[in-house]
């Protein structure tokens, strides 16, 4: 490829075909990345950018073969993938996960539309297997008093290791120091955009309003965790002192208004949209208390990502079936 078409394929607006809904995700997303920065500096941008350069880079050379072009939900794609990360994630291993990401999440089942798995979760998963000490010990207190990370790179890093994340002193059987205040507030160590949880239920409410988002997987996947997270609590073996503490602590709720709704790996039909949500949520809180690791709804949401397809089709047979015996 030519330095003038590398150039050509940078220039986004131009070389993406624009797509609404994934447009108006992107819009939910902005205040999430201006809060992100204010927490962690501006090493969030740079790493926005490199990431969106690399993930776009590489959808456009898949792209191309098919004479096609990058489509708006790389970009999503993108800034999702970037929110998920710890502030301290080198860039290569960032870049490293973002081409994964489309490669093996997006284009090898034929690009946009054809995936079974939300490429997003495929890139983290990749890289928080691969490179776990870069995934889940280097963590920063975030800046907590105005201009914060305005006026920043990004937080001092020498404790960094020192730091831990409400999750981690969960997993570890420790007294979490954060009040619910706290973690509503989101000034708390963690990963780069799933503490701001004022501004992601607002995301959520938007993506609603506008018809962009399943409100009945948000709703059901929130269910799915506080009910399974209830009767472990009253059996005693749940890991959290409250269940609506499993909502608040992680990245629960960022990826149940942004990665399970994804419209491609997400059921289509209303009922199976339920079961999928319940399902995620109820296989989230059983990996956060059995399992070794401290966040279970990436796994959770890439294994019913797997058996939609699945869900959707019994689920059109049985309608179909319906309407017969009801001619």
């Amino acid at each position: 490829m030519s330095i003038h078409k590398l150039i050509q394929a940078l220039n986004i607006s131009k070389n993406v075909r624009k797509q609404l809904m994934m447009r108006r995700v992107l819009l939910s997303l902005i205040p999430i990345i201006l809060f992100s920065i204010y927490l962690y500096g501006w090493r969030v941008l740079a790493l926005l950018v490199i990431v969106t350069i690399s993930g776009v880079i590489t959808e456009y050379l898949f792209e191309r073969t098919r004479k096609s072009k990058p489509s708006d939900s790389v970009l999503v794609t993108c800034f999702l993938f970037t929110l998920t990360l710890p502030i301290t994630i080198p860039y290569w291993i960032a870049i490293v996960g973002i081409v994964f990401a489309v490669t093996f999440g997006k284009q090898v089942f034929g690009g946009f539309g054809r995936n079974v798995f939300n490429p997003a979760l495929v890139g983290r998963c990749f890289i928080y297997i691969s490179f776990p000490s870069f995934m889940t010990s280097n963590w920063v207190k975030p800046f907590t008093s105005f201009p914060g990370g305005f006026a920043a790179w990004m937080p001092n890093v020498v404790d960094a290791t020192t730091q831990a994340t409400p999750m981690t002193l969960i997993q570890l059987g420790e007294e979490v120091p954060y009040s619910m205040g706290q973690l509503i507030a989101g000034n708390i160590p963690g990963s780069i955009g799933e503490s701001s949880v004022i501004l992601i239920i607002l995301a959520a409410v938007y993506l609603i309003y506008k018809k962009t988002a399943s409100w009945q997987i948000m709703v059901s996947t929130l269910l799915g965790m506080l009910g399974i997270e209830s009767i472990f609590l009253l059996i005693g073996i749940s890991n959290f002192s409250n269940p609506l503490m499993s909502i608040l602590s992680g990245g629960f709720l960022f990826a149940a208004v942004f990665m399970a709704t994804d419209p491609v790996t997400a059921p289509s039909q209303a009922n199976v949209k339920i079961i999928f949500g319940l399902l995620v949520g109820t296989i989230a809180s059983i990996i956060r208390n059995f399992s070794v690791f401290p966040e279970g709804v990436m796994f959770a949401i890439l294994i019913v990502n797997s058996f939609v397809p699945l869900m959707d089709s019994i689920a059109k047979n049985a309608k179909s079936k319906g309407k017969k015996v009801t001619i």
